[in-house]
């Protein structure tokens, strides 16, 4: 079709036929209307499959009687779709961030209809993809049928998400908030760690780091800092006190020097109408930011990711609880391995020594089942409350020593016996 057509949700959504692939934009753009629609025609419908990376609401489509007509394969996993993806009504594609855009563009995973959420079309005809471009432009741009959520809620974002409306298939007027995530009170363990973190910044540095309290307790920590810029997979409230004070220009950064360069954003409004018609903050699709050969050309790049558990030796893992997948690759390994090739940059995975059940996250070996996000060839500083340590050019077992050194000392002498047996006993 050449022009959009306005319609209602449940028109729009009878595109979508049996055997079909449709994907969901995700993340504060959700388009609910259209996947909550569609999910009540799940009686017309059969083997309809599902492609997201992560999607905010209930997602229906995961609950019975709905999942019956759909099959979710989704590229993270967020909350909403854990028990699902953990039984038979979904699956988990482990893949790079940075990659997923081969699945449309290559037609490994040809998409039929995409579902996404704009802003509506400008002076010229061009709509916003608004906080989540990652893989919405690959998918609108290979996807046979295009319908759209036209929201004047949605920010405009500067960069490269924009779609014209002659290629929107079906519109559905809404004037709805986009999702908002609230920021939590930090704890003293948080507090901790962040002020270790900011203490391996350096001036001039370009961050990687994304939404929790983590993140945000380094940031509270960086009032002090100068020229700092970011180039990241995803940003939040974190850095706009940062921005108002003069802490992060980008004017050391190479590529897109001065310009805070991210996929997507999630946070509150005050966020939302700081990007909203700001040529400061440059959306790009992930293929791009998190293209580890392009953030390593940035000075002093600054990655700052968390784990689920690592074990003695260094390997992380930040996507499953042994066999139960909890999250997904996402861009972890992007961004370290960018950090590392990066001059003078540094990888950083900055985690609680211990689980909010009191179970330690440094450990003898990972869990059964447990995947590797991170290899331990990958990483170089480990932080938790306890302190600091670099693991690059050292051995196993001195690897395994300094990890011992900033667990919690109640498991320290536990763990320091299990790498005896393991490294000294034969």
């Amino acid at each position: 079709m050449s022009t959009t057509k306005i319609v209602t949700a449940e028109e729009a959504v009878s595109i979508v036929k049996s055997n079909n692939r449709v994907f969901f934009q995700g993340a504060a753009m959700t388009p609910n209307l259209l996947i909550d629609t569609l999910c009540e025609h799940y009686k017309s419908l059969s083997n309809v499959e599902i492609i997201q990376v992560h999607t905010d609401g209930k997602a229906k489509y995961m609950e019975q009687p709905y999942s019956n007509s759909f099959k979710l394969f989704s590229c993270f996993v967020g909350s909403n779709v854990r028990k699902g993806v953990n039984t038979n009504n979904g699956d988990y594609i482990p893949i790079f961030l940075s990659e997923i855009h081969w699945l449309f563009r290559r037609q490994i995973l040809p998409l039929d209809v995409a579902f996404i959420q704009v802003s509506p079309p400008d002076k010229h005809g061009f709509c916003s993809l608004g906080t989540s471009v990652d893989i919405t432009l690959p998918a609108i741009q290979t996807a046979k049928n295009v319908v759209a959520l036209i929201n004047p809620q949605v920010p405009r974002t500067h960069g490269d998400g924009i779609i014209h409306i002659n290629n929107i298939d079906f519109s559905v007027e809404v004037d709805k908030p986009i999702h908002q995530a609230v920021s939590q009170d930090l704890s003293e363990t948080e507090s901790k760690i962040g002020k270790y973190v900011a203490g391996l910044i350096d001036d001039g540095a370009t961050l990687q780091m994304g939404i929790g309290n983590i993140p945000n307790a380094v940031l509270h920590n960086l009032t002090n800092h100068k020229r700092l810029g970011i180039h990241t997979e995803m940003f939040s409230d974190g850095i706009l006190p940062l921005v108002e004070q003069g802490v992060i220009t980008g004017e050391d950064k190479d590529i897109k020097t001065g310009k805070i360069v991210t996929c997507f954003a999630v946070g509150s409004q005050k966020l939302y109408d700081f990007i909203d018609d700001n040529p400061l903050v440059h959306f790009k699709e992930a293929g791009y930011t998190n293209d580890t050969s392009i953030i390593k050309r940035n000075p002093k790049v600054t990655a700052i990711n968390s784990a689920i558990e690592i074990d003695l030796t260094g390997q992380i893992c930040a996507d499953t609880i042994g066999m139960y997948q909890y999250s997904g690759v996402g861009g972890q390994m992007d961004f370290i391995r960018a950090a590392s090739l990066s001059q003078d940059g540094k990888p950083i995975i900055a985690m609680p020594s211990m689980t909010n059940k009191g179970i330690s996250k440094i450990t003898p070996f990972l869990k059964e089942g447990a995947g590797v996000t991170t290899t331990r060839a990958h990483v170089h500083y480990v932080v938790t409350e306890y302190g600091v340590v670099n693991l690059f050019g050292k051995s196993l077992k001195q690897r395994a020593k300094a990890l011992i050194s900033i667990a919690h000392p109640n498991v320290r002498e536990a763990l320091e016996k299990e790498a005896h047996n393991r490294f000294y006993s034969n």
